[in-house]
């Protein structure tokens, strides 16, 4: 019996274009005092990441795979496939290292092995929708000799900053000479390079902030303005504003906005509703704040954007995006009021009217949603960062 445990340094969180570096531990867990021939030995280990892509078939409409290039010996047990028996397909993969060959282990002892790999900068981020699922996750996969080969995954949440795809690492003006001992070190500056300036830019397209004011009305008038400071947020930052209905000559009697994702298939992608296809746009709601707000001048709100939620991207299949919906209930009296008269000579019983005739309307305003840091988002939202499996 031999134990594996995949233990990630960091977090299992990641910025598309870091190195994840994960260690490898591989133990014989007999005591000591075991005869030498309980020695356990494995042919090799190997580790690659991928990216497997899942659609719903009630909302996605995909094109049959392409049966002219088939999986190199799929019902082989002896191929390391680091996708097999997972659902979807694999969209994205980095190539597999080995990590060791003829490996053997006395009772007791283990040994480590280090692995690090960028994560490619042109994939999807992580993902959980209705219509499409993209999942991350590093597969180890170790073989003993004559044996099927045992796979250990572990999952991975992967951030992705649009923008990073064409800056180059800059490079010294003086001319080193090359050395294999200074790979990780290199390595190493990039990924610290890449994370400041990750930082510089989600910092600059957040930090801006201005009074945007709209105009709420309704069919019979205007209801009251809206002011936002900023449309540009991180994971994590709450979405503030502000509702001013004392300027309003349509009373409202209460409003309620949500923080919402809207996740729509792209056209080519829909599938007919006539074909028992679902709706192609879905929506999910993440923070959610409802006000009785008659006779209120002015009030405001603040929804909190989870650090676990998916910030806004586009593929070929899907695109999500964020918004703020509101709804209003507004009353259809001009100038009514349900408050009891102030000046009454003799103590008398007041109550309010048992019904009111109102009208609702809902309006929706876009905002943008960015990733924030992998180290607060592991922090604040953790999730398995060791795997161990048992062969």
């Amino acid at each position: 019996m031999i134990e594996v445990v995949a233990e990630l340094s960091r977090g299992p969180v990641f910025l598309a274009g870091e190195a994840l570096e994960c260690v490898v531990t591989v133990t014989n867990p007999l005591p000591p005092t075991a005869t030498s021939a309980s020695s356990e030995a494995l042919a090799w280990a190997s580790a690659q990441i991928h990216c497997q892509f899942h659609a719903s078939e009630s909302r996605v409409a995909l094109p049959p795979p392409d049966s002219s290039q088939p999986d190199v010996q799929p019902e082989s047990q002896t191929v390391f496939l680091p996708h097999r028996g997972e659902r979807g397909q694999c969209i994205l993969s980095t190539p597999p290292k080995i990590l060791f060959c003829d490996l053997r282990l006395d009772p007791g002892e283990s040994k480590s092995y280090s692995y690090s790999e960028v994560l490619p900068i042109e994939g999807p981020p992580s993902f959980r929708g209705q219509s499409v699922k993209y999942v991350y996750k590093l597969t180890i996969g170790c073989q003993r000799v004559n044996s099927p080969i045992t796979l250990l995954r572990v999952p991975l949440r992967v951030l992705v900053l649009t923008g990073l795809q064409d800056v180059r690492f800059p490079q010294e003006e003086a001319v080193a000479p090359s050395s294999p001992f200074l790979e990780e070190d290199e390595c190493g500056k990039k990924d610290s390079w890449l994370a400041e300036l990750a930082g510089e830019r989600l910092m600059a397209a957040t930090s801006c902030r201005s009074l945007h004011l709209y105009n709420i009305s309704d069919g019979r008038g205007k209801v009251g303005t809206f002011g936002i400071f900023k449309s540009v947020y991180r994971l994590g930052e709450d979405v503030v504003g502000t509702l001013n209905l004392g300027e309003g000559t349509v009373a409202c009697l209460q409003f309620s906005v949500s923080l919402q994702t809207e996740e729509r298939v792209q056209p080519e992608y829909q599938r007919r509703r006539g074909a028992g296809g679902a709706p192609s746009v879905s929506h999910a709601t993440h923070a959610r704040h409802q006000e009785s707000c008659l006779h209120t001048t002015r009030t405001s709100f603040s929804l909190p954007i989870p650090l676990s939620s998916t910030p806004g991207f586009c593929t070929a299949v899907v695109s999500l995006k964020w918004r703020l919906h509101f709804e209003f209930v507004t009353s259809r009296e001009p100038g009514l009021v349900l408050l009891p008269p102030m000046e009454q000579p003799e103590p008398v019983t007041w109550t309010g009217p048992e019904q009111v005739p109102v009208d609702t309307f809902s309006w929706d305003l876009p905002i943008k949603v960015l990733p924030t840091s992998p180290t607060l988002a592991s922090y604040a939202a953790p999730g398995p960062s060791t795997s161990t499996i048992t062969i």
